[in-house]
């Protein structure tokens, strides 16, 4: 049975939503027992182009990726869609796209087109009223009523926190079901964030960022309803496939790594070998 996020975090302490990048590895954080997943841009512009987070991806490439994770898991899905691929009509476009893909939630940024990663310097916004505009957009075009939006603003290192609070509170009034801070940089920032701007609140909680190291529970008391880890999972599995890569090269075998892999079993079980009619014993 579909479940709106909403609803959902109303079941929910907190939610957490960690990041993915293809069906395998949501079908990982399913089995780890997640509520919902969350495709990353960056994930899937690091890992299936190889080219950094600047808006390369295109909406048929998103969306094939949308239907690969979401024909493999149960889970709802929230969709990084950077700025929403172009115009008004490029939104309406791509929220049709999204929900006959899948998905159950998209979030979308407040930046120019040629966007940066949130938590690079140098980033450009586009006006509060082009994004409201868009978010209106979004509400207008949805079909289903559990499809939710997350508006995201990066206005912290451009203009400062009362212009993130500001944004949020206008992209709430458009039809945002919730708002997502990018790239505060202290747990006050955090609490003043919650205090002033009453919805639902997403924080972001990256690696080797401008935000600091802060858990779930802190998240909790600071006044967030879910936090992301949006590339947590992909950085490991990068770090673990150099280290693997290294010694293959180096030694000619891979047994000093059998310790550290999941077997052939262990995968025939994920993805579900028996189900196709195949004996995997």
């Amino acid at each position: 049975m579909e479940v709106s996020l909403k609803n959902l975090i109303k079941k929910e302490k907190i939610l957490v939503v960690p990041g993915v990048f293809n069906a395998v590895t949501a079908l990982i954080a399913q089995k780890a027992g997640f509520r919902a997943l969350y495709l990353s841009g960056a994930g899937l512009a690091n890992g299936v182009l190889g080219r950094p987070d600047i808006g390369l991806v295109t909406l048929t490439e998103l969306c094939e990726q949308v239907r690969y994770v979401t024909d493999g898991v149960t889970l709802p899905l929230m969709v990084d869609v950077d700025t929403g691929f172009g115009g008004l009509e490029n939104i309406a476009r791509m929220v049709r796209e999204l929900e006959r893909a899948g998905a159950s939630t998209l979030q979308m940024e407040d930046q120019v087109v040629s966007k940066k990663c949130g938590h690079l310097p140098g980033k450009e916004l586009i006006s509060s009223e082009e994004m409201v505009e868009k978010i209106r957009k979004i509400v207008e075009t949805r079909q289903n009523k559990n499809f939710s939006i997350v508006a995201r603003t990066d206005a912290r290192s451009v203009e400062g926190l009362e212009e993130v609070i500001r944004r949020a509170r206008a992209y709430l009034k458009a039809g945002a079901d919730a708002v997502f801070p990018e790239a505060l940089e202290s747990r006050e920032e955090f609490r003043q964030f919650a205090k002033k701007v009453k919805g639902l609140r997403m924080a972001n909680m990256t690696e080797f960022g401008k935000t600091p190291y802060i858990s779930v529970p802190e998240f909790q008391e600071l006044g967030y309803h879910l936090v992301i880890f949006p590339m947590t999972a992909f950085r490991v599995m990068a770090k673990a496939v150099e280290d693997c890569f290294k010694i293959l090269a180096k030694e000619g075998s891979q047994k000093r790594l059998l310790h550290k892999m999941q077997t052939r079993q262990e995968l025939y079980d994920l993805i579900g070998y028996q189900d196709f009619g195949h004996d995997t014993h």
